[in-house]
């Protein structure tokens, strides 16, 4: 398992030190940013003195978003690189988040340790996203949060052309995609229910970061939205789910 590209990919230096920028820079980066940060607001309220887990931090972004907020962040990755540039930023800015080397397929953590866990652009990448959604459940006392490219969305015809390319000899980040149905009945087994989803865009992401206008994307996302494209093709989908009966 350690040698899927989810652990080698990110476990490089130059990946680690440039993820920000080639995730989050320009003016889309920055929309994605924005919108990554209310959503977490928004599902988690009230987020003050919450205890949550951020698995798969990476360099820390959400969880730090959360620890600005009041919330008590415990932040993990499998990634020794990516986590020493979340403690800079968390030292930089003077926020109490912690972090800890983790894999998110073994939580070391005991039952409902957490008011929520989260975990962002994981899934698509794990080598058993199952079980990383087990894991995540178990966790968490009440919430989860969680993303995934959706199934029918233009992102499924991208990651069936990176299957080709890995089977050509490519080494490219051959991430999946998946339903709502699927997700829906893999959260059932564990007791939890999707109370709220959001979908971000119709167009990839790859072609609004070529349009490189924050405006014109909105508009053309508005415009495909009024035809209800959005509702049906959006992607990603980040959900909420809740315990049943919590």
């Amino acid at each position: 398992m350690k040698s899927h590209y989810s652990y080698t990919v990110y476990a490089d230096p130059e990946t680690a030190g440039t993820f920000d920028e080639r995730r989050f820079g320009g003016p889309i980066g920055s929309l994605l940013a924005e919108t990554q940060e209310q959503l977490l607001l928004e599902f988690l309220a009230p987020v003050g003195h919450g205890r949550l887990l951020d698995v798969g931090t990476g360099t820390g972004r959400a969880a730090l978003v959360l620890a600005r907020h009041g919330a008590r962040v415990v932040g993990i990755d499998a990634s020794a690189r990516m986590l020493a540039v979340a403690r800079s930023r968390a030292a930089a800015e003077r926020v109490p988040a912690s972090f800890a080397i983790g894999d998110a397929h073994a939580l070391a953590f005991p039952d409902r340790a957490f008011d929520a866990a989260i975990s962002l652009r994981v899934l698509m990448h794990t080598p058993d996203w199952r079980r990383c959604l087990a894991e995540l459940c178990r966790v968490a006392a009440d919430r989860v949060v969680f993303d995934y490219p959706a199934l029918l969305s233009a992102a499924a015809l991208q990651a069936l052309a990176r299957r080709v390319a890995v089977r050509a000899g490519r080494r490219v980040e051959a991430y999946r995609v998946l339903s709502d149905h699927t997700v829906a009945r893999a959260l059932a087994v564990h007791g939890f229910r999707v109370t709220r989803r959001h979908r971000q865009f119709v167009l990839p992401i790859a072609a609004h970061k070529a349009l490189g206008s924050r405006q014109v994307s909105q508009r053309l996302e508005r415009g495909l939205a009024a035809f209800g494209l959005l509702a049906l093709l959006g992607s990603p989908v980040t959900v909420l789910a809740e315990r049943c009966g919590s």
